[in-house]
């Protein structure tokens, strides 16, 4: 069997799939969390079993593969005997700077680059580091490949990438527009046309990653040429707890008003902000929603700036891309919140937009979301960041 292991290892926590690339079907996945943590704990879901709730002591990364690697192979809940079932591990890499344009098989000089973006990533990168070195430790002899949240935006020309400030920014010190979600935003531009019929080397998309963290990219002919999410995820769109777009001035005035650090401030956009800091409710939709739907104003309020902010983004890349031929939804609210994807369309009529609100009553299917005639598509294409890795993995190692 063609097993891949796959591995998206974060700051205390470690999720994993194994997909059969003879069919790629999902044979476990699950979760190691609070690595390093009093009360860790290993939740496991072998497909076609019960799911299983492991209580073990993960002190480290190497700890959780270890407890990853028993639950896959135990006689009860396990998947096969022993790890030689597996014949690559794919990683989930955040930052590949401009020195990952694809996906690489990991030796010391890959692993060197990754620790060179540290700076750029200093959240993901380093879990995403001992989560490739772990898997290298215990499970020798079996290659590894990193797969980069930012390698699918290398295709931007640098008049989209670049910031407005002094040229030498850029040269020295490499700050300009990276974009993230890059692997979701490449199989939601594989999957689009291959779903519509559509010729994906004339095809110019716009795709909706909508999630906690949610961003948009303008794909031409299957390349991106812009992406809303900048040096860091923190650029862009209002997300879960994260502010988006902000003018840099508020920065400095923040941290006199509120007597924080730098760091503080940092901590204040990406943790205390976007739809929880507007609200002051939640930063799950579902909440939002329903307090909305009671009367609560600054819920409303929340749910109306999320939802205009995509809708001007939509607008300036049907622009960038001289019109648009499908503008596609994915992500955990953009496959399964009906509302804010009609918001969201309403006044997109002009683009050609023709939405049809009785296909819209659905949650997490691929469908056409347009009448039949309509000039702009626009469909639900759930993404599977998983299996893209997973197939990159393959490809790269075993083909």
């Amino acid at each position: 069997m063609k097993n891949v292991l796959i591995i998206n290892a974060g700051s205390s926590s470690l999720k994993y799939q194994i997909i059969n690339m003879d069919d790629e079907s999902i044979l476990a996945k699950g979760i190691a969390e609070r690595i390093g943590i009093d009360n860790s704990v290993l939740v496991h879901s072998p497909t076609g079993k019960d799911k299983v709730t492991i209580e073990v002591v993960m002190d480290n990364h190497g700890d959780a593969m270890k407890a990853v690697i028993s639950a896959l192979t135990d006689k009860n809940h396990g998947v096969f005997e022993d790890m030689s079932s597996i014949v690559a591990v794919g990683h989930r890499v955040l930052h590949g700077g401009e020195r990952f344009h694809k996906s690489m098989v990991v030796d010391e000089e890959v692993l060197d680059g990754i620790r060179d973006y540290i700076e750029l990533g200093p959240l993901h990168n380093p879990a995403n580091i001992k989560g490739i070195e772990t898997c290298m430790e215990v499970m020798p002899g079996i290659p590894n490949v990193a797969v980069f949240d930012t390698s699918f935006h290398m295709t931007m020309p640098d008049y989209a990438y670049l910031y407005g400030i002094p040229y030498d920014a850029y040269k020295s010190h490499k700050i300009r527009k990276y974009g993230f979600h890059g692997t979701s935003h490449r199989y939601i531009a594989l999957r689009t046309p291959k779903m519509l019929g559509l010729d994906p080397n004339n095809l110019k998309l716009i795709t909706c990653h909508l999630g906690n963290g949610s961003s948009l990219a303008a794909v031409k002919n299957g390349q991106c040429i812009d992406t809303s999410m900048g040096l860091t995820p923190l650029e862009g769109l209002i997300m879960g707890t994260r502010s988006g777009d902000i003018d840099p001035a508020a920065v400095p005035y923040l941290m006199k008003k509120y007597d924080m650090t730098a760091e503080e401030t940092v901590t204040y956009l990406n943790k205390n902000s976007g739809m929880m800091g507007i609200s002051g409710v939640s930063s799950d939709f579902r909440d939002l929603w329903d307090a909305a739907d009671d009367g609560n104003k600054m819920a409303r309020l929340a749910l109306h700036m999320f939802n205009y902010r995509i809708k001007k983004y939509i607008g300036s890349y049907a622009a960038a891309l001289n019109g648009v031929d499908v503008i596609a939804f994915a992500g955990g609210i953009g496959e399964n919140d009906e509302h804010v994807r009609r918001e969201i369309c309403e006044g997109l009529s002009y683009l050609g937009v023709d939405f049809d609100e009785e296909a819209n009553h659905v949650r997490g299917k691929e469908t056409v979301l347009t009448k039949p005639g309509s000039k702009v598509m626009v469909a639900i294409v759930p993404t599977d960041e998983e299996l893209m890795i997973a197939r990159d993995t393959y490809e790269i190692c075993c083909k």
